[in-house]
């Protein structure tokens, strides 16, 4: 029986781990792409261009909030973030699921196209390992790292809007459980094609 392409939408406040989570869960599950977002920020250390982010200027980026090429755009943190059009169109009729991991203002705009988007939310254990993971990263200013501390702590609240909630204390456990929610949404029969012929029994 053929099955829908699926949506999943990732959010998380900036150091609860949502990137590496994503990351580690995709070499677990076959027929899932990951949507590659255009930013305006600089890219960090190990980040390649086209493979996590698309970096482009923010005369480029412009352009193409012009054009109509993003189906939704924020600012976040002083720096721009969208998702194209064409990157949702792989899940039209092609059976492939798409992963977005994207902040809760984008993840609001693509709620309100995609009603059947997935929705799942990445919380820290707590805001004390939060600090301390952005403070890991060394690629950010102490005042960098404040603004986006504060900005977190406004963000978790944002948990209720969506449809499940996993804390990220252990990598590895966490990686198990937002591979269980895609594999058990795969399953849903309302996320199955309706106009597939169901197999014959007897």
């Amino acid at each position: 029986m053929k099955r829908k392409g699926l949506l999943f939408i990732i959010s998380a406040p900036s150091g609860a781990g949502k990137t590496s989570l994503f990351k580690k869960v995709i070499k677990k599950i076959e027929n899932i792409k990951a949507s590659v977002s255009h930013t305006t920020r600089s890219s960090r250390p190990n980040e390649r261009d086209g493979v996590d982010y698309h970096f482009i200027k923010q005369e480029e980026f412009q352009d193409k909030i012009k054009r109509g090429e993003f189906i939704e755009w924020a600012e976040v943190h002083g720096n721009l973030y969208g998702t194209s059009v064409e990157n949702l169109k792989i899940i039209q009729d092609s059976g492939l699921d798409l992963i977005l991991v994207i902040d809760i203002q984008g993840a609001e705009k693509i709620r309100k196209a995609y009603k059947n988007a997935i929705c799942i939310f990445i919380l820290p254990p707590s805001v004390e390992i939060l600090e301390d993971r952005l403070k890991e990263r060394g690629s950010d200013s102490e005042e960098e790292i404040q603004r986006r501390l504060n900005r977190a702590k406004e963000e978790i609240l944002y948990y209720k809007d969506y449809d499940y909630v996993i804390i990220n204390a252990d990598i590895d456990k966490a990686t198990d459980e937002l591979r269980s929610i895609i594999i058990a949404e795969r399953c849903r029969v309302a996320n199955l094609d309706s106009t597939a012929k169901v197999p014959k029994t007897g």
